[in-house]
């Protein structure tokens, strides 16, 4: 439970970040040259990773903080005090996630590839997916979430029914 906005985090960066993985791989790159690594930094900047991976460091954070206070209750404002610590003192690790995407995206994709890619996202068209495809991604997850909500109904009341005709009150 305490990891769930991460874990809606994680995929939605991950459905975010997997279009693009779709598209390519098969000149995959296993040791990315420097112009590799630097084109594909600007695509995750132009993907907005850096906003996207944001909440990660706090929500970890947040979360080693919050295992302590149910048992420890009575240290929430000492705990609050390193916490506010941690995040100041972990805010360079930001770089290091957005430096570990690209270097994945590196691996997938040609030097040529992001390059492509990335002149792609300063079209038009590409500067629309930027703004809209993370709002078709959330209205998509939403969605999905309220398809299987409703599916599940029907799957109980499909077991229930079932059950009866065997003689079986669920």
């Amino acid at each position: 439970m305490k990891f769930r906005s991460l874990n809606r985090l994680a995929l939605v960066v991950a459905l975010a970040f997997g279009s693009l993985a779709i598209a390519g791989g098969s000149h995959a790159q296993q040791t990315p040259s420097p112009a590799a690594l630097a084109a594909a930094k600007e695509l995750v900047a132009l993907k907005g990773g850096g906003a996207m991976f944001d909440p990660l460091i706090p929500g970890v954070i947040e979360s080693a903080k919050n295992q302590f206070l149910p048992t420890n209750p009575n240290l929430a404002g000492p705990l609050t005090e390193v916490a506010n610590q941690l995040h100041k003192e972990y805010e360079p690790k930001r770089a290091e996630i957005v430096d570990l995407v690209a270097k994945i995206y590196a691996q997938h994709f040609t030097e040529q590839e992001l390059k492509d890619i990335v002149a792609f996202y300063k079209t038009p068209a590409g500067k629309k997916m930027l703004t809209q495809e993370p709002i078709a991604i959330n209205q998509s997850l939403t969605a999905a979430q309220d398809w299987a909500n409703q599916f599940s109904d029907t799957v109980l009341q499909r077991f229930r029914t079932e059950m009866a005709k065997k003689g079986h009150k669920l």
